[in-house]
C-alpha cells in the first residue's frame, strides 16, 4: 500500500472543497462554509502537506487567486503579489519579532492595487489579480477619494494599498438600492466591484479611498533602513497610509488590545492585523516561500466565542425561491453585543454541523462582526430541510450543486418571490403607502404578516409582533398603520396600476380607467376588442390585459385588494377631455428630456393642458416627442412607418403657444 495512502485522500478531499469555497467567495462573493470552518480545513491541510510533503497542484496553500474575469486590460505584476502567512496567536507573533522591531498594521478588507507613478503623475494602477497578472484600473484610481494624482517626488514612484470602502459608506450606498437582492453583502464586494467598472463616473460614485501599507518604489530618498520611514514619507507626499506604530517584542501584546478594541468601531473593513519587520534589508533577506512572503505575518482575530443552546432553525425564504436556515439560540453576549441568532448558509453547511434542536453550540462573531456558528458540540444532526416553503406552503426541493445543496420552494405563486411586485404596490404612483420599505416587505413576509397583496392592509393583526421586531417600535408602527388607513382612500388609477400587470404603465392605467369611467368591474372584464378602442393601447397590451385577469389567481388578488380600499368616484367631466391647448391629442416621449426633470413631468404637464401621454406609438398617436428626431430608435421608426411627426421638445413647446 502506498505510504501516506490515507492521507493523500484526504488532502484530495479537502483540496477539492477548499476550492470550491475559495471560488464561490473570490469569484461569486457567497459563501458555502463558515469562516471559521475554512480556517481549520485550511490547516489541516497544511499540517497534511508539511507531514507527507505531497502538494497537489490545486491545493488552496499554493494558489494566490483564480483567472480573471473582467474585460479590463491584464499586465504582468515584476514579481509575484504574494498572500501572507497567518495566525491567531500572539506568542506567534512575538515569536516572529524577536528582538527585531516591527510595526503593526491593520489588515485591510478591501482590494489590493499597486500605483505607480513617474515624475510626479500617476500613469498606472494595477490590481493584485490572480497574483501573477492584474487588471490595469488606472482611469478609476484617478477619480478615488483620496488618490493623488500628481505628487511632489520625481522619478519612478510606486506604492502598494487597499483600495476600500467605509462601512457608513457601504450602510448609505445599499441603503440607497431599493432591491434588497441587488444590494451588497460587504464592503468587500463592493469596492471589487466599483474598482472594475468600465465606466469611471459609477466608480467615482462609489467613494472609494486608498490606503497605503507598502512602498514599492523610491530612489534618491534615505529611509534609514525603516519601513516606518517609508510609510511616514509616503504620508508627507498626499497619501493616507495605514496605522503602524512600531513595536517590540514586548509592547506587542499591548498593541494587539489596542487594536481589538478600535475594531468595534473603526468604519474601514479590516479582518486582522499584519505585522511587519522594520528593517527593509533584513526583511527582503529572509526571502520568500512559494506562496507567503517572510517579512510579514498576518493575525486573523481569535474570536470571543460563547457556549449556548440551539433553540430553532427559521427557514428564511427569498425572492429568488432560496430559502437558508436560520439558527435560533439562547442569546449571549459576543464582542459587546446581544445575539440571538445567526446565518447558517446553506443546507450544506447545516448538514456538516450536524444540528439539532436543543445541541449545544458554541457561536462568534467572524470578524468581530457576523455572528456564526464555531461549532457544534452535542452534533445530535435531527434537523431535516423543511418539504414545505414557510410562507406558501408549496413543495420544496433540494438543489446540488457541485456538492453545494440549498434548498428551493417550487410554487411560482410564492409570495416570497414576489417582494418586488410588493414593492411596486406601496410605491408612490400605486398604492402610495410611506414608511414600508422593501426591506420592510421582505421582513415582513419572511414572518408570515404578508401573504397576499391585500395583506398589506391587514398588518394591524400583527401589532404584538411588529412592534417586538427589531428596527420597529410602537412609534414605528402607529405611523405604519396611519400609513395603510391613509391608503385606503384612493383612486381606479392606484389600484389598477399596484396590479403590476406587464406592459400596463401609470399613463395607460389612466387611460383605461377613463375609458371605463373607474367602472372597477368594467376594468376587471375589459376585452380586447373594447381595449384597442382606446387611443394609446394596441393589441399587445390588450392582451397582455386580458390575459393577467384571466387568470384566477390575479382577479382574487384584484378583489381582495378593493375589498381592503374605498375608490374614490369618478371625476373626468371636462378633466383633460375637451379642455385645454392640447385637447384631443395623444403625445409618446422617448428618449432624454431637457427642458423637464424628467419623462414623467413632461407626462403630466402634457395631461394637465388637456392632451394623453401613452407609451406606445400607433396610428392614434398625434406626435412622438423626440430630441433626437433623427434617431434610429424602434419608437422613431415606428412613428416614420405610420406617418407619426417626430418632434423636439422645442417644437412641443411651440404648440403650446
Amino acid at each position: 500500500m502506498e505510504k501516506f495512502a490515507n492521507e493523500r485522500k484526504r488532502m484530495e478531499e479537502l483540496t477539492d472543497v477548499l476550492d470550491k469555497a475559495a471560488r464561490a467567495y473570490y469569484q461569486n462573493a457567497s459563501e458555502i462554509m463558515t469562516n471559521a470552518e475554512y480556517d481549520r480545513l485550511y490547516d489541516e491541510l497544511v499540517l497534511l502537506e508539511k507531514k507527507t510533503g505531497i502538494v497537489l497542484s490545486k491545493s488552496v496553500t499554493r494558489k494566490v487567486g483564480y483567472e480573471i474575469l473582467s474585460e479590463l486590460p491584464k499586465e504582468h505584476h515584476p514579481e509575484p503579489r504574494l498572500s501572507l502567512d497567518k495566525t491567531k496567536e500572539v506568542p506567534v507573533l512575538q515569536d516572529f519579532l524577536g528582538g527585531r522591531k516591527g510595526i503593526l498594521m491593520w489588515k485591510l478588507d478591501g482590494l489590493t492595487i499597486v500605483l505607480t507613478y513617474e515624475d510626479g503623475k500617476l500613469v498606472k494602477a494595477l490590481t493584485r489579480g490572480n497574483g501573477e497578472i492584474g487588471e490595469v484600473v488606472t482611469s478609476n484610481a484617478k477619480v478615488f477619494k483620496n488618490v493623488p494624482v500628481e505628487i511632489p517626488y520625481k522619478g519612478l514612484f510606486s506604492v502598494r494599498g487597499e483600495a476600500i470602502i467605509h462601512y457608513s459608506d457601504f450602510n448609505r450606498i445599499n441603503e440607497s438600492i431599493g432591491d434588497i437582492d441587488a444590494r451588497y453583502k460587504n464592503p468587500r464586494n463592493l469596492v471589487s466591484g466599483s474598482v472594475r467598472q468600465l465606466n469611471t463616473k459609477i466608480t467615482a460614485e462609489r467613494d472609494v479611498n486608498f490606503i497605503v501599507y507598502e512602498l514599492l518604489e523610491c530612489d534618491g530618498v534615505d529611509f534609514s533602513d525603516s519601513r516606518s520611514a517609508q510609510l511616514d514619507y509616503a504620508e508627507s507626499l498626499g497619501f493616507e497610509v495605514v496605522e503602524h506604530p512600531l513595536v517590540a517584542r514586548e509592547t506587542l501584546p499591548e498593541e494587539v488590545e489596542k487594536y481589538s478594541e478600535k475594531i468595534k468601531t473603526y468604519d474601514i473593513p479590516s479582518d486582522g492585523l499584519v505585522l511587519q519587520y522594520d528593517s527593509i534589508s533584513y526583511g527582503i533577506s529572509l526571502g520568500r516561500t512559494a506562496k507567503f512572503p517572510r517579512h510579514s505575518l498576518a493575525f486573523k482575530w481569535r474570536d470571543e466565542t460563547a457556549e449556548t443552546t440551539l433553540r430553532s432553525i427559521d427557514w428564511s425564504a427569498s425572492r429568488t425561491g432560496l430559502i437558508n436556515p436560520v439558527a435560533v439560540f439562547d442569546p449571549v453576549e459576543l464582542e459587546g453585543t446581544t445575539v440571538t441568532r445567526a446565518s447558517v448558509h446553506n443546507v450544506s453547511v447545516m448538514k456538516n454541523l450536524k444540528l439539532g434542536i436543543g445541541d449545544r453550540i458554541r457561536v462568534y462573531k467572524a470578524n468581530m462582526i457576523i455572528p456564526q456558528i464555531l461549532e457544534n458540540i452535542t452534533a445530535s444532526d435531527t434537523i431535516t430541510p423543511p418539504a414545505v416553503c414557510p410562507v406558501c406552503n408549496g413543495k420544496t426541493e433540494i438543489h446540488d450543486e457541485d456538492g453545494i445543496q440549498t434548498l428551493y420552494c417550487t410554487n411560482p405563486e410564492c409570495m416570497a418571490k414576489k417582494i418586488k411586485l410588493l414593492t411596486h404596490f406601496v410605491s408612490r404612483d400605486a398604492m402610495n403607502i410611506a414608511g414600508l420599505s422593501e426591506m420592510s416587505l421582505e421582513k415582513f413576509t419572511d414572518e408570515g404578516f404578508i401573504h397576499e397583496l391585500a395583506d398589506v392592509f391587514r398588518l394591524s393583526k400583527h401589532k404584538k409582533e411588529i412592534v417586538s421586531l427589531e428596527g420597529f417600535g410602537l412609534k414605528s408602527y402607529e405611523n405604519l398603520i396611519a400609513a395603510t388607513d391613509k391608503a385606503r382612500e384612493t383612486t381606479a388609477v392606484r389600484v389598477l396600476y399596484s396590479m403590476g400587470i406587464p406592459e400596463i404603465g401609470l399613463a395607460a392605467a389612466k387611460l383605461i380607467c377613463r375609458y371605463f369611467n373607474d367602472d372597477m368591474t368594467a376594468i376587471e372584464n375589459a376585452t380586447p376588442d373594447e381595449l384597442v378602442k382606446i387611443d394609446g393601447i394596441g393589441d399587445i397590451m390588450a392582451e397582455t390585459y386580458t390575459l393577467f385577469f384571466k387568470n384566477l389567481a390575479h382577479r382574487q388578488t384584484y378583489e381582495d385588494v378593493l375589498s381592503e380600499v374605498r375608490v374614490a368616484a369618478p371625476s373626468y367631466s371636462g378633466e383633460n377631455e375637451g379642455e385645454g391647448k392640447l385637447s384631443g391629442l395623444t403625445f409618446v416621449i422617448t428618449g432624454d428630456v431637457k427642458k423637464f426633470k424628467n419623462r414623467k413631468e413632461l407626462q403630466n404637464f402634457i395631461e394637465e393642458h388637456g392632451g394623453k401621454a401613452t407609451g406606445t406609438v400607433t396610428g392614434k398617436t398625434s406626435y412622438l416627442i423626440n430630441n433626437d428626431v433623427n434617431s434610429s430608435s424602434n419608437k422613431n421608426k415606428k412613428a416614420k412607418e405610420l406617418g407619426v411627426p417626430i418632434i423636439s421638445e422645442e417644437d412641443f413647446m411651440n404648440l403650446m403657444r
